[in-house]
């Protein structure tokens, strides 16, 4: 098998798992409700408020 035919197999394998770990993250970021959002980020305001203190 040439170099670049490998070359060629190993991008398209990396693009492919690029693609899994975007679509897993973006499926993760989905399944909050939005109470949940803003619990996590009045939580993140008032530890970001503690540490500027």
């Amino acid at each position: 098998m040439r170099w670049w035919k490998v070359l060629g197999l190993a991008g398209i394998a990396g693009v492919a798992a690029t693609g899994v770990v975007i679509a897993r993250a973006e499926r993760r970021r989905r399944a909050y409700t939005p109470e949940e959002i803003r619990e996590r980020l009045h939580t993140r305001v008032t530890e970001a408020e503690k540490k500027s203190d």
